[in-house]
C-alpha cells in the first residue's frame, strides 16, 4: 500500500475503507472483510452511528493496533451554556470508547460550522497529548481553511472534501499543497451520480487498461496525490479497489478525465443557508 506523509511526519495510507451509509448491523462484517482484503486505513465518524461496529471489527481482526490507521470525526457541538472545548474532549473520549481504542490516528472536524475555533483548540491539546496523532478538518472550503490556519498554532494535517471526476477540486488542492494540508476525497465515485460507472470517457480509459471504471477513478486520484476512502460491502469490490497499483494513467488520459470537471458539488453546498441550518440543527447524541 502506498502512503502519503502528513505535515507532522505521520504516514497515512493513500487508500482507505470508508463506512459512510453502511448500516450499523452491516458495518462489522464489512470492515472485517475489508481488513481481510488488506485495508489498513479505516474512516468513520460519530455521525455515522457505526463507530462501535468498526471497533468490534478491529478487535475481531487481531491486527496489531500499530498496523492500522483509524480516522473518526467530531460532529457539531452544542454548548450554549457550557464549553465547546470541554464538549469536544467528551465527544473525542466517547468516540474512543465506542471504537475500543486508546488513541486515534486522525481526528477531523466534520463540518465547518458552529464554534469550530474552540473545537480546534481542544483538538490541538489532544494532539499534543498524543491522543490524536494527527488532526484535521472536513468539508472546509479554501477560505475557511486558510483562516483557521492563520489564527491557530497547528496546521490541519488533512482536509477531507468531496472530490471525484465531476468535481475535481484542483484549485482547492493547490491551496492545500501550498499550506501543507493533505487533500482527502470523500465520495470518490460520486455515489454513482451522473452515471459515473458508465461514463464514456472513464469507460474508454478503463478499457484501454483492462480495468474497471472504479479502478480508473481511484488510480486517477492516487496519481493526483489524493487520499481516497472508497466504500463497498462486497468483498470482491473491496479487493478490486485495492488492485490499482499495477498500472498508470497516461498524461493524455488524465487530460481527458480533467475535462469532465463541472466544478460544482453533486451533493450539497456548505455555503447554502438552508443546508447550514439543517446541519447545525442535527443532533447525534
Amino acid at each position: 500500500m502506498n502512503s502519503v506523509t502528513l505535515n507532522n511526519g505521520i504516514e497515512m495510507p493513500i487508500l482507505g475503507f470508508g463506512v459512510f451509509q453502511i448500516p450499523d448491523v452491516e458495518t462489522q462484517p464489512a470492515v472485517e472483510a475489508a481488513l481481510a482484503a488488506g485495508y489498513r486505513h479505516l474512516d468513520t465518524a460519530a455521525s455515522y452511528g457505526n463507530e462501535a461496529a468498526v471497533g468490534a471489527a478491529i478487535k475481531a481482526s487481531g491486527i496489531p493496533r500499530e498496523d492500522l490507521f483509524v480516522t473518526t470525526k467530531l460532529w457539531i457541538q452544542h454548548a450554549p451554556t457550557g464549553s465547546v472545548q470541554d464538549d469536544t474532549r467528551r465527544a473525542f473520549e466517547n468516540s474512543l470508547d465506542r471504537l475500543g481504542l486508546d488513541y486515534l490516528d486522525l481526528y477531523l472536524i466534520h463540518q465547518p460550522l458552529g464554534d469550530y475555533y474552540s473545537k480546534w483548540r481542544a483538538m490541538q491539546d489532544l494532539n499534543k497529548e498524543g491522543q490524536a496523532r494527527a488532526i484535521g478538518v472536513s468539508n472546509f472550503h479554501s477560505d475557511r481553511l486558510v483562516d483557521l490556519i492563520d489564527h491557530n498554532e497547528i496546521v490541519p494535517a488533512v482536509n477531507q472534501i468531496e472530490t471525484h471526476p465531476f468535481h475535481q477540486r484542483a484549485a482547492d488542492q493547490a491551496v492545500m499543497r501550498e499550506r501543507g494540508v493533505q487533500i482527502e476525497s470523500w465520495g470518490p465515485f460520486a455515489e454513482g451520480r451522473n452515471d459515473l460507472f458508465t461514463n464514456p470517457v472513464l469507460a474508454a480509459v478503463a478499457e484501454e487498461h483492462d480495468k474497471s471504471v472504479a479502478q480508473v477513478v481511484l488510480r486517477w486520484l492516487i496519481q493526483r496525490g489524493v487520499v481516497a476512502i472508497p466504500k463497498s460491502v462486497r468483498p470482491e469490490r473491496m479487493a478490486e479497489n485495492l488492485a490499482v497499483f499495477d498500472f498508470a494513467i497516461t498524461e493524455e488520459q488524465m487530460s481527458r478525465i480533467a475535462a469532465l470537471d463541472a466544478g460544482t458539488s453533486l451533493f450539497f453546498d456548505h455555503r447554502d443557508p438552508a443546508m447550514v441550518t439543517w446541519l447545525g440543527g442535527r443532533r447525534i447524541d
